[in-house]
């Protein structure tokens, strides 16, 4: 089985953003804070599947407590509603010591990520019935 024109693009894409991202130098960045946990951590699992049809997973683990993994297909393939869908999580360990926890799902409807510590807006204060005010 081949990888549709789409997939395939998507796939190169995905793939050419990575590089991109991991060539970039690293100058600019503050060094660690305290100790060199962070500066020698390693990486103890790591694992991608690529699938014929362009649907993957990936996730790694590395020493120093950050965890991630993320899934991704395309939806609808070769029609006028097609969607590349990636959802996953992530996590690691603040400078206070808490493990911050992300869940994320990028689609056609955009990214949203959802977090114990991410703030949230307010309830929206629902409308008032037409022809009722206060008095």
């Amino acid at each position: 089985m081949s990888l549709t024109h789409a997939s395939a693009a998507a796939l190169v894409l995905a793939l050419c953003c990575l590089s991109f991202i991991q060539a970039q130098p690293q100058r600019g960045l503050p060094p660690p804070r305290g100790n060199s946990f962070d500066a020698n951590a390693v990486i103890l699992k790591q694992n991608f599947d690529l699938n014929p049809d362009g649907s993957y997973q990936y996730n790694y683990e590395t020493s120093n407590g950050i965890r991630a993994d993320e899934a991704g297909y395309l939806k609808n393939p070769g029609s006028q509603i097609e969607a590349q869908v990636m959802q996953g999580s992530y996590s690691y360990t603040g400078p206070d010591g808490v493990v911050y926890t992300i869940t994320y799902i990028a689609d056609e409807n955009g990214y949203r990520a959802e977090g114990a510590h991410i703030p949230t807006p307010p309830p929206v204060r629902a409308a008032a019935a037409p022809g009722r005010f206060f008095k």
